[in-house]
């Protein structure tokens, strides 16, 4: 029984790991614009934001995410924001700023602390766990809490495991987009309008 619920539990989180979303295009756009080692770090980043997520989750942040109005506006305006104010930065690209030699304009240590703080900043991300981790807990578990605290560590595996190559494949075409600093200056500006459309659409979308 608690084999079939972990495999449906890894299932379910597969498909919501694949499907596009802010996490997604900032690893891809990262990756392209600077190389496979910017991706996977962003990628990392991403996942121990999750855990972040997961800790909370267990001591029961969701909860009050739900009940609290003013708390859940506060969190999901602030992860706009800063959604944002990455997206802005991107269509702010010019041709003659490229790093077309090859150096990377941020470090990896700042492009992993980007990607946790994009998705810690996601209130949206800490009401979907403890929205979806209590469904795969087995009737009359011992421990539920550490059976959920087990699971959002899983989540954040997987995240990773699926993100990471992502990043590797997304970095192989850096080189070549580096050759030819109009096609990437376009890649950073359509990779800007869209993690700023994504900031708009969480700040405007409506609490379910």
């Amino acid at each position: 029984m608690i084999e079939a619920i972990w495999l449906v539990f890894c299932l379910a989180s597969l498909v919501l790991i694949v499907t596009p979303g802010q996490d997604m295009v900032l690893v891809m756009s990262r990756s392209i614009a600077q190389g496979p080692g910017a991706g996977v770090a962003t990628a990392a980043g991403v996942s121990v934001g999750l855990v972040g997520h997961t800790i909370l989750a267990t001591l029961g942040l969701g909860a009050l995410l739900r009940a609290s109005e003013t708390l859940f506006l506060a969190l999901k305006f602030a992860g706009a924001a800063y959604l944002v104010f990455i997206g802005v930065q991107l269509l702010r690209t010019r041709a003659a700023n490229l790093p077309v030699s090859g150096g990377a304009p941020r470090s990896l240590s700042r492009l992993f602390l980007e990607g946790a703080l994009s998705n810690l900043s996601n209130p949206k991300i800490a009401v979907f766990y403890f929205a979806f981790l209590p469904q795969f807990v087995a009737p009359g578990a011992a421990h539920p809490t550490l059976t959920i605290f087990a699971l959002g560590l899983a989540f954040a595996a997987l995240t990773f495991v699926v993100k990471g190559p992502v990043g590797l494949a997304s970095g192989m075409l850096s080189g070549w987009l580096r050759a030819r600093p109009h096609a990437l200056t376009w890649l950073y500006r359509t990779s800007g309008a869209v993690i700023v459309g994504l900031g708009l659409r969480l700040a405007f979308e409506r609490r379910t």
